[in-house]
């Protein structure tokens, strides 16, 4: 697909949201060349070539800008000191991961990797080419010596908190490679704890050392839960992508609640404590996670759905108070901009059957554009979307899509979570002495500015098309 043509798709998914045209606009007007050209490579042809000793630095941003582009943006508007360790940070695990995520990549080959990666970054040259083909990461791999090479320049406080959770998270992948599955809640935590709290373990501990932060910031609950809370919005959202390609995320714990359950002809409810039979056709029934997959079974799926999204919910109030505490405002948009992206998502996908019927499900460019130009205004503001997004998911709560589903028992759950967060909102507005109320309405407001904002989208969807 041409730029333009990815522009004109990106803005025809937000034409009936004014505050995302304008975003987009003003995104596309005053940011996109903004960022230092010392960390903006997108393309090979900017990096410097060997011998010069900026080659493996020009790398590393190559990288991290084809590996992802929204944290790349990020990660280049953090402080000097900051920046280049959280790159080389953020590499490393992705390199951790690429060899993880691989399922070519025979056991006994992958696992002494895994175990062994937090010394492996110690060894320069170092590089991998075992991943398949269609990895889409697998050159960060195959030219992994220039992470190496970068980290081993990073001052020592850095490099000793990237090893230690390189270390815990190396060794916790290979145990649920090596045949460890979610099965209970608590396989579930420790799951997401390996793959994504840690991060945020170590993230706090790179904030610390750089003294951008103080030490009230790392609370290991709070950044641990800031990592569950992006995770598990993830393995919700990716339910069938995870499926298809041979991956299980879901607890069993809780889609065993749901699933049919094939027994003597008849199909049981699923819901534990009942075990009534019902008259539903079981050809399609194997017991199975896949079920929920099947049109036949939503309400199942949506049941276990729900349940899943109330169990992420709990986690919102740590990251409002993570977020709380940070000074440095670099640091504050780095850390604000994923978790508004979490909390949007699980406004998109809680009690929504596209999970079901579609991957590669993901809030509109247009949305995340405009979360990212919020996330700049500070605390308040990202408090206040914070608060929207409650009052979304709490209204989707009492209004539930299509008929009443006698196995989804998520509300009063749901409902507590939006109480937890609501509650919190409102102790840090009294103790910060804020009156005012949060209650800004989503629906967009036709006056002057829409128009306004409708002409300057017609203006540079008309320059698109004629580039």
């Amino acid at each position: 697909m041409s730029e333009s043509s990815e522009l004109i798709r990106i803005f025809r998914a937000s034409l009936t949201h004014p505050d995302e045209l304008y975003a987009l606009v003003k995104y596309k007007i005053t940011e996109v060349n903004k960022l230092d050209p010392s960390v903006s490579h997108t393309s090979k042809d900017t990096v410097r070539p060997k011998p010069d000793p900026k080659h493996t630095w020009d790398l590393c941003y190559y990288y991290l800008n084809t590996t992802s582009r929204s944290f790349a943006r990020v990660i280049a508007e953090l402080d000097d000191e900051l920046r280049h360790p959280v790159c080389i940070f953020y590499l490393v695990l992705r390199g951790l991961d690429t060899i993880e995520d691989d399922l070519s990549i025979p056991l006994e080959k992958k696992l002494p990797i895994l175990r062994n990666f937090h010394t492996i970054i110690y060894q320069r040259g170092w590089n991998f080419d075992g991943n398949g083909p269609q990895e889409k990461d697998r050159m960060l791999c195959v030219q992994f010596d220039c992470v190496i090479e970068e980290f081993l320049g990073l001052k020592e406080r850095y490099q000793l908190a990237i090893a230690e959770i390189t270390r815990k998270m190396g060794n916790g992948m290979a145990d649920f490679v090596d045949g460890k599955r979610v099965v209970t809640m608590d396989d579930y935590n420790l799951y997401t704890h390996y793959v994504a709290g840690l991060v945020g373990l170590g993230l706090t501990k790179l904030f610390v050392a750089s003294g951008l932060e103080d030490s009230t910031v790392g609370d290991e609950i709070l950044s641990n839960n800031m990592g569950l809370f992006l995770q598990k919005t993830n393995i919700i959202k990716d339910f069938l992508e995870d499926l298809l390609d041979g991956r299980r995320f879901w607890p069993e714990e809780v889609w065993k609640q749901y699933v049919p359950i094939p027994e003597n002809g008849l199909v049981y409810d699923g819901v534990i404590g009942t075990g009534r039979p019902n008259t539903l056709d079981v050809s399609g029934a194997t017991g199975d996670l896949a079920d929920l997959a099947k049109p036949e079974f939503r309400d199942r799926a949506m049941a276990c759905l729900n349940h899943l999204c109330a169990d992420a919910l709990t986690l919102v109030p740590d990251c409002l108070e993570f977020l709380s505490r940070l000074k440095n405002p670099s640091v504050f948009n780095f850390c604000a901009l994923p978790q508004l992206m979490a909390i949007a998502t699980i406004s998109l996908f809680f009690d929504n059957p596209s999970v079901f019927e579609s991957s590669g499900n993901k809030i509109r460019r247009g949305q995340t554009v405009k979360l990212l130009l919020s996330s700049r205004e500070g605390f308040e503001k990202v408090k206040q979307i914070y608060y929207n997004f409650t009052l979304e998911i709490s209204r989707k709560n009492r209004y539930r899509n299509g008929p009443p589903n006698s196995f989804d028992t998520s509300f009063s759950k749901v409902s507590t979570a939006i109480g937890q967060t609501l509650k919190w909102i409102q102790l840090h507005d009294l103790k910060t002495g804020k009156t005012e109320s949060l209650m800004i309405s989503s629906k967009p407001i036709l006056s002057i500015q829409f128009f306004a904002i409708l002409v300057v989208f017609l203006a540079f969807w008309a320059y698109v098309v004629i580039q």
